[in-house]
């Protein structure tokens, strides 16, 4: 960076920043802590046992050290190509009818409250609604640092266990919705797209929205005829916005088609990934009667608390799983039940 006639080239100056602050983000927290360590290690061995305040400030700052030392080694384990970008992430309603109609909504409040809790934003890309209640389908954009990383370990098929608030009889119900998650693509040089392979539709926005939105052919279907992917979006005020989205959406699905195609693991892991949304193929459920667990089919992890996790406590299931991944082990282990 410093030197002569570096600053001319402003696109290649930039991506040099962005790697140099990539590479900042993961040596300076290290180096941190592991002065920390340093001091604590240097004050242990000159204490006394008579310092028991200083013993019980000791522990308190071990503690700290830990905590932040497993904080690190999850931010490790995000070291994928795609890991650092913002999420595109698709709910859809399985077998069940209205309930997991009502199902898909109650994950898509929950994945809202996760993200709203780690200071990411949260954009409505396309939806469609159920005849009497909830979603059948929605798209939602994820924005934040490691927000791919992060609930890339949410694909896949969720169970819901309860009494149906739908059934008069008060009996109780099975429903499922499968989430799946691609990465943002923002480069565009990453992927090559021809007008001429691209069949684009408008339409009027359906469900809640303005005046101009119901008025007019505001939403919009793009769809890449060689793979036969179609996007849409409606919820933008303009088509060119809509448009916009769309294509963004569009340019993500076929890079990560692409990056299966030359990965053959992860394209095994992929289909694995795409089964049929019912009895038998769930990486979660969740059950709301007769008790209350959340339990991880992957790695066995659960919580009693069905409530926390459904207002977006997800973490320990990401971290846990993400860790399993690695096979490395996970602080306070067992099945963490509270």
């Amino acid at each position: 960076m410093s030197a002569v006639g570096f600053w001319k080239d402003t696109k290649d100056s930039q991506k040099v920043v962005r790697q140099l602050k990539e590479l900042k983000s993961t040596v300076e927290p290290w180096e941190n802590l592991f002065k920390k360590y340093q001091e604590l290690k240097e004050l242990s061995e000159i204490l006394k046992e008579e310092d028991k305040e200083l013993i019980v400030d000791l522990t308190r700052n071990l503690d700290t050290l830990f905590n932040e030392i497993d904080k690190l080694q999850l931010n490790t384990l995000l070291g994928g190509e795609c890991d650092k970008n913002n999420a595109i992430l698709s709910i859809n309603a399985g077998a069940g009818g209205t309930e997991s109609c009502d199902w898909a909504n109650m994950l898509l409040r929950m994945y809202s409250r996760w993200a709203e809790k780690k200071g990411y934003n949260v954009k409505n890309i396309d939806a469609l609604f159920g005849e009497e209640a909830g979603i059948k389908n929605v798209t939602i954009l994820i924005e934040g640092e490691y927000a791919y990383g992060y609930l890339k370990a949410e694909r896949g098929v969720h169970r819901l266990v309860r009494i149906s608030p739908f059934d008069a009889n008060k009996r109780r119900h099975t429903s499922f919705a499968s989430v799946d998650v691609i990465p943002e693509i923002q480069e565009e040089a990453q992927v090559n797209i021809e007008n001429k392979d691209l069949a684009v539709d408008t339409f009027r926005a359906s469900g809640p929205g303005g005046q101009h939105m119901q008025k007019t052919d505001t939403a919009v279907r793009i769809t890449h005829l060689p793979s036969g992917i179609v996007v849409q979006c409606q919820n933008e005020r303009s088509q060119y916005q809509n448009k916009q989205t769309a294509l963004s959406i569009l340019k993500a699905r076929l890079y990560e088609l692409e990056r299966k195609k030359k990965e053959e693991k992860l394209l095994k892991q992929y289909t694995q990934d795409k089964k049929k949304i019912e009895w038998g193929s769930q990486i979660r459920s969740y059950v709301m009667h007769p008790y209350n667990m959340v339990k991880d089919h992957r790695t066995d992890y659960e919580t009693t608390d069905a409530a926390k996790v459904m207002d977006g406590g997800i973490d320990e299931f990401i971290e846990t799983y993400l860790k399993s991944q690695k096979s490395l082990p996970v602080r306070q282990a067992g099945k963490g039940k509270s």
